[in-house]
């Protein structure tokens, strides 16, 4: 079905009819199930993007930074952060804000798989790597 990647205009062939024009419903394929998801808002008209992670454990990017604030949801599992130089250990519940322009990255610890959403201040996602 439709991904970020579509452009869901009318002409979209797997846009749902039933819905009104300007609401896009985005299904995950069976194949999807326990990826990462990766949502550009831009496309739908939305200033919000973000990653639906789900990784094992060892897991994650590098650093980078974003020219705009990203907010972390922590589902299930556990990430080691390191953002501006600072590391923290965040689990199921908790809420990490990083804001623009400060390195960061996340890495996927403990024993289970490691869900997230990482919420991205802007319709596109912007990122540049920081050499280590």
């Amino acid at each position: 079905m439709c991904r970020a990647e579509c452009s869901c205009g009318s002409s979209c062939p797997q846009r749902l009819s039933s819905l009104p024009r300007g609401v896009h419903l985005l299904r995950a394929r069976q194949d999807q199930v326990d990826k990462t998801i990766k949502f550009q808002g831009g496309v739908y008209g939305a200033n919000t993007s973000f990653f639906a992670v789900s990784v094992e454990p060892g897991s994650g990017p590098g650093l980078h930074v974003h020219p705009y604030a990203e907010v972390w949801i922590v589902r299930r599992g556990q990430a080691a952060f390191q953002a501006g130089g600072q590391d923290v250990v965040a689990g199921p519940g908790d809420i990490l804000v990083v804001e623009a322009s400060v390195p960061h990255k996340f890495t996927s610890i403990g024993e289970e798989r490691l869900d997230m959403v990482c919420i991205h201040d802007s319709g596109n996602i912007v990122q540049h790597p920081v050499d280590q």
